[in-house]
């Protein structure tokens, strides 16, 4: 058995060797598949780690027409509050508001010298519970507040998530698009390298054929290149994916003006490298199957 198995990884060995240029072709067109793949799906989870960060600070900002009475604000802050899906409701004055605009303005801030104090309208700031920080949670509490006439406008920022959603959306299908692309171009040119390996040693399997060679033992060297390609190819695809993690994302998201303080890029977990690692294995024992049927019928 260990004679067999030591056979075995010498052939494919053997094979790799004699045909150096196929055979790091094959590798390299793996590798790009599966790091190409497994760069979208990198990029797309970090990008939803983005969008779920930015969603929590979504809050509805309700404008009020006239500023309410005293004895009218605590009640009107306790019923916003008790909607399903409010965790908080403060109410901003016609000062306050002002007071805002100007620290944003900084150096700027002199241009509102004469300005009226209540150039702003008073608001109520609400923010929601988790969970709801989503379309529907958003829709469910503007629909509540106009049902008040006291609110002359309401602002949320979920509109502009929605796109961001939809462009997530968009990488995927173009990662997916392009990473079955590559998975194609990469399992026709194992196939063909098998093949030629094949082609070359087609009066040698005959022979081993006609002396009592089993068509398991014929094939086995042969699959197990194509698995030791694919196995080579995943490990090459996590270097890459790993440069570009470094040198590319992990910067880019962290300089991003829009990313929220205390947000850490993601990487592939152990698992998820592992299965990298395996797609590459099983994508070269698929090559090798497609050229061995053809030649060595199972």
């Amino acid at each position: 058995m260990l004679d067999n198995i030591s056979y075995f990884i010498r052939r494919a060995l053997r094979n790799m060797r004699q045909w150096p240029v196929l055979c790091s072709a094959a590798i390299l067109t793996m590798a790009v598949a599966l790091a190409t793949m497994a760069t979208f799906f990198l990029v797309v989870i970090n990008i939803q780690g983005l969008a779920t960060s930015w969603s929590e600070e979504v809050q509805v900002v309700a404008y009020f027409q006239y500023p309410p009475a005293g004895n009218q604000l605590a009640p009107l802050i306790r019923k916003v509050e008790a909607f399903a899906d409010v965790k908080q409701a403060i109410y901003i004055t016609k000062t306050e508001a002002l007071k805002r605009f100007e620290a944003r303005l900084g150096d700027d801030a002199g241009l509102l010298e004469g300005v009226s104090r209540d150039l702003l309208p008073a608001s109520l700031e609400i923010s929601l519970k988790s969970g709801s920080h989503n379309r529907e949670g958003v829709a469910r509490v503007v629909a509540e507040l106009k049902k008040d006439s006291r609110f002359d406008d309401l602002r949320f920022g979920q509109e502009w998530l929605e796109r961001f959603e939809n462009f997530v959306d968009l990488l995927k299908f173009v990662g997916l698009v392009l990473g079955s692309f590559f998975l194609l171009a990469a399992l026709f040119i194992v196939s063909n390298t098998i093949k030629l390996t094949l082609y070359a040693r087609r009066d040698e399997l005959e022979i081993m054929a006609l002396v009592g060679a089993t068509k398991r033992f014929i094939q086995i060297p042969f699959l197990l290149e194509g698995a030791l390609q694919g196995l080579a190819s995943g490990v090459c695809a996590l270097g890459f994916l790993t440069l570009a993690y470094k040198l590319l994302l992990q910067k880019s998201l962290q300089t991003f003006w829009l990313t929220p303080v205390g947000f850490d890029p993601i990487f592939l977990n152990g698992n998820q490298q592992l299965i990298l690692v395996l797609c590459g294995i099983l994508l070269g024992s698929l090559g090798s199957l497609v050229s061995l049927r053809k030649f060595v019928r199972l």
